[in-house]
């Protein structure tokens, strides 16, 4: 393996931090790698894997003005990038505004998830409910060849070169988008027309937002979808024609906020809401369906079956988990924990000519961050590729293959002390069905002090990694990525070396 450092940015956090989210697993980086050769660990890298798998988390160089939340951690980006049977790596910051703000400052500038507004020492900001940090930390799509970057209460989406990870600047869709909103972190590409599919939120009226960025980068489309008020969605879903948004009654509570405190509170008694609306559809052209109350964090995908909408995603049975807890961040972390959530795979299929709703649990096993095909996106799917979650913990130490014609499911632990990343599905170059692929994911290796790249055969899951290959550095634990084919990748073939590749 051929390293070299790049750069190393300034952390302020103490040498005896103890909080459990900037420790073990959890410990930030300061240094930035360039890696070209990876080492081998196990087997070989498959010669039909071509591309690059990218990851994002939350990576916080200064302690918080008060509380620190997961959430709240800078963005780091890493790429491991496959061609003609080698990989090379790469890690960067995302330069936000507010990473370089606060880092000329020494210290945070603005308030985190669990901290009062008025707590933050700048009175501008981003976010849904604002003065927070942009920090561009949690989800990583490529569209149109460039990687883009996004904060999950709504903010700037940044652009990057998906060969070195470099920011590149603000999206701003050819200057066209008025970013007062910001956009939330789960855009959605949609591989066979080029679109991106966005939506944002605010305490504004009319409290959500959708738009349509087109394959030529513009922004097509953009209406409200007027909710009763403030609302707290993480993502959508889409089909070949229609945009599925969502209203669901998980949201600050009204009597918080008129004293200025945000506090999510679930409402039992509240149904879920759907907004059903033609990809590039008006406001008066929504069709409302109601459903049993819960909360998604993410959905896996969906598709059209004659009159209905059928999507997937994951149900949450306790939106709220009651868990008693020593510590005011020990209650907010049981937040995280996917036991304690208790989130499973489940189906709601919407009757566009009827209005009715039916769901259905798709699966038992507690399961989240599914991925799958990216080719099938609003297309039908049979696969989901999920992660399981240490108990009591925000933590990945497995994954599982769902089924979902034959409900079976393949099961791969980690092993013990070892933590991974979203997994994405990677396509083998000439594939010929749904899994003939890879899946690849990121580890971080707590008995050996070491982070790996692993790569599995998405028909043989159980069989084992097909390849391991060893990182530079322990990377701390993370979880959205994307995988991008060469074939979508500007001057992927262009240059001797991938990583070298110019001309975004």
């Amino acid at each position: 393996m051929d390293v070299e450092i790049v750069g190393r940015l300034l952390s302020t956090l103490p040498a005896d931090d103890d909080h459990p989210y900037r420790t073990g697993p959890w410990r930030p980086q300061t240094t930035e790698w360039k890696a070209d050769d990876l080492t081998v660990v196990e087997v070989e890298i498959p010669t039909d894997l071509d591309g690059v798998y990218l990851r994002n988390t939350e990576n916080p160089l200064h302690p918080a003005i008060k509380n620190y939340h997961p959430f709240d951690g800078d963005s780091m980006i890493h790429v491991v990038g496959f061609r003609d049977g080698k990989a090379f790596y790469r890690n960067r910051f995302v330069r936000t505004d507010g990473l370089l703000a606060e880092n000329e400052a020494g210290h945070a500038l603005w308030a985190g998830m669990m901290e009062m507004p008025d707590w933050a020492i700048r009175e501008d900001g981003w976010g849904s409910r604002r003065r927070m940090k942009d920090a561009s930390s949690t989800d990583v799509i490529v569209h149109r060849g460039t990687a883009l970057t996004s904060f999950w209460q709504c903010g700037d989406l940044y652009r990057l070169n998906p060969y070195t990870a470099d920011t590149l600047g603000i999206e701003d869709w050819n200057g066209k988008f008025p970013y007062h909103w910001g956009v939330s972190a789960h855009t959605k590409v949609d591989e066979a027309t080029g679109e991106l599919l966005f939506f944002n939120y605010s305490k504004e009226a009319p409290y959500m937002k959708y738009g349509v960025v087109d394959e030529n980068n513009d922004l097509a489309h953009y209406v409200d979808i007027p909710l009763p008020g403030p609302r707290l969605p993480h993502d959508m879903a889409f089909t070949e024609n229609y945009a599925i948004l969502n209203d669901l009654p998980m949201f600050w509570d009204p009597a918080g906020l008129e004293h200025g405190i945000h506090a999510p509170r679930f409402f039992r008694d509240i149904p879920s809401r759907f907004a059903v609306i033609p990809r590039r559809g008006q406001t008066s052209e929504i069709k409302w369906f109601e459903a049993d109350p819960t909360y998604v964090l993410h959905f896996v995908n969906a598709y059209e079956d004659g009159d209905e909408i059928v999507m997937d995603g994951f149900y949450q049975g306790e939106p709220e988990p009651q868990r008693k807890a020593k510590t005011f961040e020990e209650k907010v972390f049981s937040y995280l924990a996917l036991d304690n959530l208790q989130t499973r795979l489940h189906r709601w299929r919407f009757n566009l000519s009827t209005g009715a709703v039916k769901e259905e649990p798709l699966s038992e096993q507690i399961t989240e961050f599914g991925m799958i095909n990216g080719s099938l996106g609003g297309r039908r799917h049979r696969y989901v590729y999920a992660a399981t979650g240490k108990p009591g913990w925000f933590l990945f130490n497995g994954l599982v293959k769902h089924d979902l014609e034959t409900g079976r499911e393949e099961q791969v632990s980690f092993g013990e002390g070892v933590y991974g990343s979203e997994t994405s599905m990677a396509p083998r170059v000439g594939s010929t069905s749904e899994d003939d692929g890879y899946l690849v994911t990121l580890t971080t290796d707590m008995n050996e002090d070491a982070s790996y790249c692993l790569v599995f055969d998405a028909a043989r899951v159980s069989d084992g990694p097909v390849c391991k290959l060893q990182l530079p550095e322990r990377i701390s634990s993370g979880t959205h990525s994307t995988w991008a084919s060469g074939e979508e990748l500007r001057r992927w073939r262009d240059a001797e070396d991938p990583a070298a590749a110019v001309g975004l």
